[in-house]
């Protein structure tokens, strides 16, 4: 399942493809959910697909690599056990002791549950539809329908989405850029395949949906991104993108033509969180047409491209007006 955007300047290309790290994915379309953490710091989440319940044990992880130097060096991820603890000889879901207490950590977007555990750390299980089609498609494909679970394990400070909206190229197409943060430092990886897909698990996609858009009512998957660089930053215009050109998935009955631009009344962005901590949120309005000589619109842009280039600090990218 490819998903595909054009990043403004960079015109970068990126795909869904293997992203199984960030809050760490650990079923699709599950139901019957329940958390559980013992003392030990061992979580257990149980859950049932298709009528089979499975009791998956997660261990070994918390929060994410601050400064990664090196690529060499992976980022932090859960170890995981299917079997309840079968593949160990042990039953251990069966003697599985809950410790885990109510949650009062900080709110989080598409939560199904949470808790405290004993050592006062956070875990939390998030579900969202991550692999909808690009470009106000609708889902053709059962995999694109699909609910991802996802599991997080953090003390402290999430990641941080900060994003504004203007307009680029004299006022004729809408932006939405800005930076992903944690704990002060850009969340970025080191580098992405031909079509933008990250090339190790510090490469985080940001999801972008457009609500009440051309593409039609409700909230619609727009693009996906990477956030990249030292700021964590990024970048996306609102053009006319044709389905066919570029590496985009679509029906075989998909008209040869460019889609409209998907502006919309709401805008909205869920990035994949840096290590194993939670997936954050972002949501706002759009924009109205640019009209030049308004002095809120001329004043507006003007304070956004100051902004965009404060957080730019001399990167390269998204070096426009």
């Amino acid at each position: 399942m490819r998903l595909v955007t054009l990043v403004c300047a960079s015109v970068v290309a990126l795909a869904l493809a293997g992203t199984a790290g960030a809050s760490q994915l650990i079923a699709r379309n599950a139901s019957h959910i329940k958390l559980a953490v013992n003392k030990k710091g061992t979580a257990m989440v149980t859950y049932s697909v298709r009528g089979r319940v499975t009791h998956l044990l997660a261990w070994g992880a918390v929060n994410a690599r601050r400064r990664p130097a090196t690529p060499r060096i992976r980022q932090v991820e859960f170890k995981v056990d299917y079997s309840g603890g079968w593949k160990h000889r042990r039953m251990t879901w069966k003697h599985f002791k809950n410790r885990c207490r109510a949650y009062d950590g900080p709110e989080l977007a598409w939560l199904v549950t949470a808790c405290k555990a004993p050592n006062g750390s956070y875990w939390a299980l998030q579900s969202w539809q991550t692999a909808l089609p690009n470009l106000g498609m609708a889902p053709w494909l059962r995999q694109q329908k699909t609910w991802w679970l996802r599991l997080s394990h953090w003390t402290g400070s999430l990641a941080k989405l900060d994003v504004y909206t203007d307009w680029i190229y004299g006022g004729r197409f809408q932006e939405v850029f800005g930076r992903y943060t944690y704990n002060g430092q850009g969340v970025r990886g080191f580098g992405t395949t031909r079509v933008g897909a990250p090339t190790d698990n510090y490469g985080r996609l940001l999801f972008l949906d457009t609500f009440n858009s051309p593409y039609g009512n409700g909230w619609l998957r727009e693009n996906s991104f990477v956030s990249h660089g030292p700021p964590g930053m990024f970048c996306y215009g609102f053009y006319r993108r044709n389905p066919w050109v570029g590496g985009y998935a679509h029906p075989r009955s998909m008209p040869k033509r460019k889609r409209p631009a998907g502006v919309g009344e709401q805008y909205r962005i869920t990035a994949a969180g840096p290590g194993v901590t939670p997936d954050v949120v972002w949501q706002g309005p759009g924009l109205h047409p640019y009209n030049r000589g308004n002095p809120s619109d001329v004043a507006l842009e003007s304070a956004m491209n100051a902004e965009r280039e404060a957080i730019r600090g001399g990167y390269a990218k998204c070096a426009h007006d």
